[in-house]
């Protein structure tokens, strides 16, 4: 047999290590490279959540106004069932909750009209475009329109996915696949209530599962690779010109015992005290000097610990009670 046609081995001790701090595309959300579902019924926000990750990752600013991006980059988005108008004014929303424009973010839009993952020229222009713009996420909204096999056969749905996640290896890019669950299926695992064939769950190395309880919406997610975390509570929000999905005031501990300030949460905090009035979270990095990373990271810390909070107006500092221990 010729040596080129073994496979290529290495040793389990010289396989490569990752840093914990890319470990995550999203912190404790969405794993670095990741391909995987947002799934749930039709009309829970299935959609808003995947735009809200969409915009994190292309700005930099915490997924949810909560949850990190370590390393921020490019987003490639393909929405195929809504008009692009739309799609323009939902991330505008979720822009200006996050308190970024929508011309300062790093995103790309499919504009064309049909795009088939079981056609074979739609694949090879689809890989084409990924391997030009080298996105860090692509988002794919929804499966549904993007094929005409039978979901429910394992046989026509696994090469699909096995092309997307032949894609993700290739490109290096994390892949997030918006997907229906099945009607009336509140009472199933949330992996299993996805419509079609049980490869869409087993597929994902990280899930999103949405499911609405009269007007309660919960979010769980799943790793393959990592604890997941407990499920989250939602609600869409339209706080003046900006409509978005917001973790609901229940899910976020309150911290009663201030914290020592990091030199970057003090910056922060002293470009609030030098402002009489309310800022967006653009003007406040700008007079704090800060990397985008790092100062969106430290100023989701400062309102999580209510000593900033973000009204409509923009953002402003919270009177504390106990004040932080001064160095002698």
């Amino acid at each position: 047999m010729s040596q080129d046609t073994k496979l290529p081995v290495q040793m389990a001790h010289q396989l490569p290590s990752q840093p914990e701090e890319q470990r995550w595309l999203i912190t404790d959300i969405w794993l670095a490279f990741a391909v995987g579902v947002c799934g749930g019924e039709p009309k829970v926000c299935k959609s808003f959540l995947a735009l809200d990750a969409v915009v994190s990752v292309g700005s930099g600013t915490p997924f949810l106004r909560r949850y990190p991006v370590p390393n921020p980059g490019r987003v490639l988005l393909y929405a195929a069932e809504d008009a692009l108008h739309i799609v323009r004014r939902r991330l505008e929303g979720i822009c200006a909750a996050a308190g970024v424009s929508l011309e300062d973010i790093d995103v790309h839009v499919i504009t064309a009209h049909t795009v088939r993952l079981d056609l074979q020229a739609d694949r090879e222009r689809l890989e084409h475009t990924v391997a030009h713009l080298r996105p860090r996420l692509l988002v794919l909204d929804p499966f549904v329109r993007m094929h005409r096999i039978d979901e429910n056969v394992s046989g026509e749905v696994a090469p699909i996915l096995a092309y997307l996640r032949e894609l993700q290896r290739r490109h290096q890019v994390a892949v997030l696949l918006v997907h229906h669950s099945k009607k009336g299926a509140a009472n199933i695992r949330a992996g299993q209530a996805l419509r079609g064939t049980s490869e869409f769950h087993a597929w994902g190395d990280s899930n999103l599962y949405l499911r609405r309880n009269e007007s309660e919406l919960t979010l769980t997610v799943e790793h393959r690779a990592a604890p997941s975390l407990p499920s989250i509570q939602l609600e869409l929000v339209q706080r003046g010109e900006a409509l978005a999905l917001e973790l609901r005031a229940a899910t976020v501990s309150p911290v009663t015992v201030a914290l020592p300030a990091t030199p970057a949460d003090q910056r922060i905090l002293d470009a609030l005290r030098s402002c009489d009035h309310p800022v967006s979270a653009g003007e406040l990095r700008e007079r704090c000097a800060l990397r985008k990373a790092t100062f969106y990271e430290q100023l989701t810390d400062l309102i999580r610990l209510g000593r900033v909070v973000r009204s409509v107006e923009g953002l402003l500092l919270v009177a504390q009670q106990t004040q932080p221990p001064q160095p002698e």
